[in-house]
């Protein structure tokens, strides 16, 4: 598989799987019992993988949220708790999941996907996508299943942030890229029915092109690995997605 299409197939399975344990049940327990909401636990916990960072860059990694959003989940959020310490704790009720979610998949095919992963986001220029360097910096997992969500979670982060590079490059604005993107998210980025934007064919296509631009940067960061290393990373992907539908924990 070449490096183009793995840049295809993993787009929409990569979106959801590195984010599923957002709003997992079990997640949303954890953050209750350190005193905040799923998401406040959620804003914390992704953002503060950058460490105990001010609101204008959490809004920079989180470009396509509505302001009000970074203040209620990050700036009134760390009035609560300490953002590094609840990084360290988010990352582990992403393992939790993981745990519970990709139990019934080959540990070798698990394995090599984490593998060729790291290797690729280890080698990718630092600071270009911010929240991908955050996660670099918690120990990289000896547990094939932990390693292997983590792997999801940086494909996500570094997907995520060479769209905000590509957006930015067409100038395009976040809210109407939001918008273009999923009304439906648009909404839950914080945005109101008020805010959205009249869809014009100019827009469409700039979205197009913001599109292209990521899929292509995406590719590109796939290139440096070998056939085999896509082949492990093409094959895992089915596997992991479709558990998320057919979850089964590890067994005791």
């Amino acid at each position: 598989m070449d490096a183009d299409e793995l840049s295809a197939l993993t787009a929409d399975p990569m979106q959801l799987l590195g984010m599923s344990f957002y709003f997992d049940p079990l997640t949303r327990a954890t953050g209750k019992e350190l005193g905040l909401n799923v998401y406040e636990f959620y804003g914390l916990g992704r953002a503060g993988t950058l460490g105990d960072v001010d609101t204008a860059t959490v809004q920079d990694v989180f470009y396509f949220f509505d302001p009000s959003i970074i203040d209620f989940v990050w700036t009134s959020a760390k009035t609560k708790a300490n953002p590094v310490e609840i990084a360290n704790e988010h990352v582990r009720a992403a393992y939790a999941f993981a745990e519970r979610t990709f139990g019934g998949i080959e540990l070798s095919a698990l394995s090599d996907f984490a593998i060729a992963v790291r290797r690729m986001v280890e080698g990718h220029e630092r600071g270009v996508c911010p929240l991908v360097d955050g996660y670099l910096a918690f120990p990289a997992p000896s547990d094939p299943l932990h390693a292997a969500y983590l792997a999801t979670i940086f494909l996500r982060e570094l997907r995520g942030g060479l769209h905000i590079h590509a957006t930015r490059e067409v100038g395009l604005d976040p809210l109407v890229a939001c918008y273009l993107q999923d009304p439906g998210v648009f909404a839950l980025h914080g945005y109101k029915e008020e805010d959205a934007p009249t869809v014009t064919e100019e827009l469409t296509k700039q979205k197009t092109r913001a599109e292209e631009l990521t899929s292509t940067a995406m590719a590109t960061c796939f290139a440096v690995l070998s056939d085999d290393e896509r082949r492990a990373i093409a094959r895992a992907t089915p596997l992991m997605f479709d558990a998320l539908e057919h979850p089964v924990p590890v067994a005791n």
